[in-house]
């Protein structure tokens, strides 16, 4: 039989324990949550003080300073503007006010509020950064040499110098910092942020395994190492790095969902660009540019040039891929006009003193020298990186025209690549039915055919060599045509 109890073994135990550790517990302070960086849990002590009548004259201005480190800059603005608007108003609101409206975009209004505020080193950085945007460079110089040599004030100059493309600059200022701050993890990404936009994609890979190993869930972080895979690997290996980032749906910036899908569509191809990239394109800088490769290689050439015809470039890739869409639309259109101010484009990148020495900055020149027609500089340029794009066939079908275009007919043919030549060779054809290119072109056509009988060459290339053929109209055509044909029928070749 079981003997009942008078009193219970163990709960009441269980329940003084409770009692007192209840006892024990503290409600956190403010200031514990802030220097914590627990923002979520400072707003929430802030409105529950608030809403008990506990909250003193500085709560508004404390949650939307939260609300700000959060990302959540909707709801800093109402939190700020609803001070600005009370009497004799703490005039901090007024640098808060004007952060939080240049973090959305609105950077008339930021300017309109950063003139309000008291002096500080806080707005004269804001100011900076404004002048920036609004390409004022008398405004940024002076606010420039207001800049002192403290952690906050350089590290606004390295963010310009990075958004004005000196990303080299901007890597002394935060190895600078580094070397007396070693406990500022995140200038590590920073860095390898500018050894990104440098094409050292090893070495930024280097630097951001080090913030990794720290911070080894960080969106920003991992977004970059994928981007740097893509560049260094392919989309599929960029893809697997962004796999724990899209099953993780607690990430704290909402910026990051964005940035995610427009690289997603960067690494598959295009896939989805114009469910995605159009709503993006006023949000993230590079979805227009991409948007506009994308028309471009569907062959849409006039939606490329209405995507990026009033825009403004400011960065090397900008001024590529307008002076490339000038090109295209140009060659459609028979246009010099557009053919001119594409070489002017190419000519300004391949000129400037940052990118002179880059591949791509050799590639504008060799584009402006094509459009130019002057094809022995075009191939010092070409023959200087020739080595990067072995495989590139755009490139080799470039490189074989110039070839042939400056009478070089049998180097063209001996690059092995008898495929790009006889494309080339139809090309300036096309423009000029000289038979030196008849011939270049039936040299080639003949290669590409001795490469298809040595099984060096798919036999499916046979169809295009006949097209190629066929828009000849030497009395030579047919003769060679009913030869591959007849082997063609052979070898079961649809012809």
């Amino acid at each position: 039989m079981m003997l009942s109890r008078a009193k219970p073994a163990v709960g009441a135990d269980l329940q003084q324990s409770d009692r007192r550790k209840k006892k024990g517990r503290k409600i956190p302070k403010l200031e514990e949550l802030l220097v914590q960086r627990d923002f979520t849990g400072a707003i929430t002590l802030l409105e529950f003080q608030r809403q008990a009548g506990e909250g003193d004259e500085d709560s508004d201005l404390w949650i939307g300073y939260c609300a700000f480190h959060l990302g959540d800059y909707k709801r800093a603005l109402e939190e700020f503007t609803f001070v600005s608007k009370q009497e004799a108003c703490n005039p901090d609101v007024w640098v808060n006010l004007a952060c939080t409206y240049f973090f959305l975009g609105m950077y008339k209004e930021s300017e309109e509020a950063a003139v309000k505020a008291p002096k500080s080193r806080l707005q004269n950085r804001l100011l900076f950064h404004l002048a920036h945007k609004f390409n004022d460079e008398k405004k940024l110089m002076t606010y420039h040499q207001s800049l002192q040599d403290i952690t906050e004030d350089q590290l606004s100059l390295a963010s310009i110098h990075y958004m004005r493309s000196h990303y080299q600059e901007a890597i002394d200022i935060y190895k600078r910092i580094l070397l007396d701050n070693r406990e500022f993890l995140a200038l590590n990404v920073y860095v390898a942020l500018c050894y990104y936009k440098l094409d050292y994609y090893d070495v930024s890979q280097e630097v951001l395994a080090v913030y990794l190993q720290q911070v080894p869930d960080s969106t920003i972080a991992l977004n970059l190492k994928a981007c740097n895979h893509f560049r260094l690997y392919n989309g599929k290996a960029a893809e697997a790095e962004l796999k724990s980032l899209m099953d993780n749906s607690s990430s704290s910036f909402e910026f990051a969902k964005e940035l995610i899908r427009h690289n997603l569509v960067v690494f598959r191809g295009g896939e989805g660009a114009l469910q995605v990239l159009p709503p993006l394109v006023d949000v993230i800088p590079e979805a227009r540019l991409n948007l506009v490769i994308y028309y471009l290689r569907q062959d849409d050439v006039q939606e490329a040039y209405s995507l990026i015809k009033d825009l403004e470039p400011s960065t090397p890739q900008e001024y590529i891929l307008k002076g490339v869409v000038n090109a295209a639309l140009g060659q459609e259109m028979g246009s010099r006009d557009h053919l001119k101010i594409a070489q002017q484009f190419f000519q300004l990148v391949g000129g400037s003193a940052s990118e002179c020495d880059t591949i791509p900055g050799r590639q504008c020149m060799a584009s402006c020298f094509f459009l130019l027609r002057q094809f022995e500089d075009v191939l010092i340029y070409l023959n200087s990186v020739k080595s990067y794009f072995y495989n590139e066939d755009t490139f080799n079908f470039n490189y074989a025209q110039a070839k042939a275009a400056s009478g070089n007919y049998k180097e063209a043919e001996e690059m092995g690549q008898f495929y790009y030549s006889a494309k080339a060779f139809d090309v300036l054809e096309r423009l000029d039915p000289s038979p030196d290119y008849w011939e270049g072109k039936r040299g080639a056509c003949v290669g590409i055919f001795q490469m298809i009988l040595a099984g060096r060459e798919p036999k499916e290339t046979l169809r295009e060599v006949l097209h190629l053929l066929r828009s000849t109209g030497s009395t030579q055509v047919e003769y060679i045509v009913r030869i591959l044909k007849k082997w063609g029928k052979e070898n079961r070749v649809p012809v």
